[in-house]
């Protein structure tokens, strides 16, 4: 989940590094410093926008296009009626400390992942697992409780990268994978730095290091491009700047789309929150295009529910919780509401801050009064996210396909709805691609009319990159920075 204010004259001193990058080398820019580089132990995007597919790999990973390929394992079969998943692992694979990648990592890993203490951010991935058993050094078997037609997906993921048990519990400040690029060096509040893997299983990346600098302030970020301090700003957080950029020949700017339903999501714990005519209110209040014209300077798409408009699936329900201010204070006067005081929590991204402020507004203007705590990333990980303390709070949900958290009881945001669970136990099971198609705009339909979140918009993925690189990912199916097939343009 994503996934930053002015800089001193000094600081942007040291971000004016030479302009020229080396043609094996790159430095790419992010706004958020991960605060852990272990995938499987925390939920922050900004560490699989490091180490997803350059690290770490799991059984199978997204494409550019969001698409299900092979990784680690190179085949699968379905077997027993849609219960039994049988893997294929490559040969020859071993892991950053030397150790061979085999079945019995697999096992470890799933088995870790799923176990009663597991601390896994995306632990509900790995329920429907009933066992994982090595067959061989090179194939595992595993037995699910029931046929999930999303399994595959599900284990390309960050949270589900195959780990190696003796390096396990250091993968914090130490991370160790299978992948092309090794973990060379942290400098907390700086960078963190990759090398290629020199005994890599498969194909070579054109790459030799990648350096990830955290630049949080959008003023710097521009600074930066604008000196050569980085090469590519895949998520750039100044997009008032874009014009100016894509103005300069020096640089390419990439506009596409993620998978980050920028939600306003509502504790349901609150008592005020429980009742659906105050959340349908708090809906009514907020003017989607105001936000993005004012905050995401008119990148972004009104959404209307928690799934992506670019997704054939899709459901346009925005009429649903249209900005509609008299309604809001109706409803609130039918729900004996008056001078409902929430808090309003919200993390560093810009998206999230320059958001916030523009929706408080909207809110005390229907009398609803709000007050705002920004919070450090690893402040609201930990209060909003992991305790639930919070009333409002505005993030970028960018995991693919990820409306079944709305059917998880424990959640951060607290929903309980039956109706929308049993559509997603049957869409688990569901056979062809119509019938999964009816599931997920049933379930769509569901959290929409029940106002279960505020729906804001798809957040664009508002890149720039020096002209002369190739490779980088256009849009965002997964939170990652891609490194196997970017290189420099001879």
């Amino acid at each position: 989940m994503y996934h930053r204010f002015l800089a001193s004259v000094a600081s942007l001193a040291l971000l004016a590094s030479p302009a020229f990058a080396q043609q094996d080398s790159i430095t790419i820019g992010m706004v958020l410093e991960p605060p852990m580089l272990d995938p499987t132990g925390n939920a922050a995007a900004a560490i699989d926008e490091i180490v997803y597919a350059n690290v770490f790999e799991g059984l199978t990973r997204f494409g550019p296009d969001g698409t299900v390929l092979p990784a680690l394992a190179q085949s699968w079969d379905v077997e027993a009626d849609g219960l039994e998943y049988v893997f294929h692992l490559a040969e020859g694979v071993q892991f950053h400390d030397g150790s061979d990648f085999t079945a019995e990592d697999v096992v470890f890993t799933l088995d870790r992942a799923r176990a009663d203490d597991s601390t896994n951010p995306q632990k509900g991935l790995f329920e429907g697992i009933e066992a994982v058993e090595p067959e061989g050094d090179h194939t595992v078997r595993i037995r699910l409780a029931e046929p999930d037609w999303m399994f595959p997906s599900k284990m390309a993921w960050g949270d589900a990268v195959m780990l190696d048990e003796a390096s396990a519990s250091g993968l914090a400040q130490n991370p160790v994978g299978t992948g092309p690029f090794r973990f060379e060096e942290w400098r907390q509040g700086d960078s963190v730095v990759l090398t290629a893997f020199d005994d890599y299983w498969g194909e070579r990346p054109a790459l030799r290091r990648a350096t990830f600098r955290f630049i949080p302030d959008p003023s710097a970020a521009f600074a930066a491009m604008m000196s050569g301090g980085v090469d590519a700003f895949p998520l750039f957080p100044a997009p008032e700047t874009l014009a100016q950029l894509e103005a300069d020949d020096r640089f390419r700017v990439i506009v596409g789309t993620t998978e980050g339903e920028t939600i306003m999501s509502m504790n349901h714990e609150n008592e005020a929150l429980s009742d659906i005519r105050v959340r349908q209110a708090i809906a009514h209040a907020i003017n989607r295009q105001d936000i993005i014209d004012g905050a995401m300077f008119g990148f972004g798409t009104p959404i209307g529910t928690h799934f992506a408009p670019h997704h054939p699936a899709y459901l346009d329900l925005t009429e649903l919780s249209a900005y509609a201010p008299e309604r809001s204070r109706e409803l609130l006067a039918e729900a004996g509401i008056d001078g409902l005081s929430l808090r309003l929590a919200l993390p560093p991204p810009p998206y999230a801050r320059r958001s916030g402020e523009i929706i408080a507004s909207q809110l005390r203007a229907v009398g609803i009064d709000t007050q705002i705590t920004n919070m450090e990333w690893a402040q609201w990980l930990e209060q909003v996210f992991a305790g639930s303390d919070f009333d409002l709070t505005i993030i970028s949900h960018v995991e693919p396909m990820d409306i079944e958290i709305y059917a998880r009881g424990d959640y951060y945001f607290n929903y309980q709805n039956e109706a929308l669970k049993e559509v997603i136990a049957a869409l688990n099971t569901a056979a062809g691609e119509a019938e999964q198609t009816e599931l997920l705009q049933q379930a769509q339909t569901i959290i929409a009319e029940d106002f279960a979140n505020v729906f804001l918009f798809q957040l664009a993925k508002t890149g720039v990159a020096d002209a002369r690189l190739e490779g980088l990912w256009e849009n965002a199916p997964t939170p990652a920075n891609d490194l196997t097939d970017v290189r420099w343009r001879e």
